[in-house]
């Protein structure tokens, strides 16, 4: 687990940590997003606290695996991607540099802010934290509140602004990788799901999968612009497996045997319909298996191959 490790192993004591809020991504989605972002001054136990919450967060991951568009982490693991396969360098460039004119002077500078970076510095190595943003960011919701507090036993209003800043962190950007804690949250940040959707676009214009089908239309619906629906999509494609002639040969004939009733016309191909549409996704994916030792057969969510 190196990108663990090595965060780990960061000397926080010496750490300087500057806060940026980002209002974004924007931008067209075929294209490398832009991310409109502002630091704001914070005080040193702010920093200490944002610090400490880095350093709590890390401690709890005892595993880490490699990103997959249907891996899961849990509480105690995390997921990690190389930062090139994302656009995690477009975020990083603009939290560059906190220049005078890119300082934040005025409560409508943080108001609607999506997500906000601690950029942590220690020594020649950085490390981004990132963190989509609570309600109390919205415009909307700070103004339909009034806050109060509770101060030497009286409670009364407190006309500051307020922002709230979370616990967690939804994902570090360090070095070459990303190690992801909110596989959701990452995604929507640096704009993975909208990437997913083009996959499936370039898949259905695939000729090798066309050619599976007497008519796509019922897959594309079934689909549709369900985020797990896509990530299957794109895991298909990923795979390949319908690419391979004998792995196509033995769906359609061993199919019964796995408890698939998937329907095949006189040349071999796929007849999909609304109630089979689960059935092919799963089938491509390779996700219906049955054990060597119960002889059950279970449908998974994702597969690692073991060479013996």
């Amino acid at each position: 687990m190196p990108i663990l490790d090595d965060l780990k192993a960061l000397n926080l004591a010496v750490a300087d940590v500057s806060l940026w809020t980002i209002k974004g991504p924007v931008g067209p989605i075929a294209q490398a997003p832009v991310y409109p972002a502002k630091w704001v001054e914070t005080t040193a136990p702010l920093d200490e606290s944002l610090k400490q919450i880095f350093t709590d967060q890390l401690e709890r991951i005892e595993e880490v695996f490699a990103y997959g568009l249907l891996a899961q982490n849990n509480e105690a693991s995390a997921l990690s991607i190389p930062t090139d396969e994302t656009h995690a360098p477009s975020l990083l460039a603009a939290v560059a540099a906190e220049t005078a004119p890119l300082k934040v002077s005025q409560t409508k500078h943080l108001l609607n802010t999506n997500f906000y970076v601690a950029k942590i510095v220690v020594g020649a190595d950085i490390a981004y934290a990132v963190k989509k943003t609570a309600k109390s960011w919205k415009t909307k919701q700070a103004h339909s509140v009034r806050s109060a507090i509770f101060q030497d036993q009286v409670l009364t209003v407190d006309e500051q602004p307020h922002f709230e800043l979370s616990r967690s962190f939804d994902f570090i950007v360090f070095r070459e990788s990303v190690l992801i804690l909110d596989k959701g949250k990452f995604e929507s940040v640096l704009r993975y799901r909208q990437a997913q959707q083009s996959v499936f676009v370039d898949l259905q214009n695939e000729a090798e999968f066309q050619n599976l089908f007497v008519d796509m239309a019922p897959l594309i619906a079934h689909v549709g612009a369900n985020k797990i629906q896509l990530r299957r999509a794109c895991a298909i494609r990923d795979k390949g497996h319908y690419r391979d002639l004998g792995f196509m040969d033995r769906l359609r004939g061993n199919q019964a045997e796995y408890g698939l009733m998937i329907t095949f016309d006189a040349n071999g191909r796929i007849i999909a319909t609304p109630e089979t549409c689960a059935q092919i996704m799963t089938a491509l994916l390779d996700h219906r298996l049955k054990s060597g030792f119960s002889t059950l057969v279970y449908d998974v969510q994702d597969t690692t191959p073991i060479h013996v």
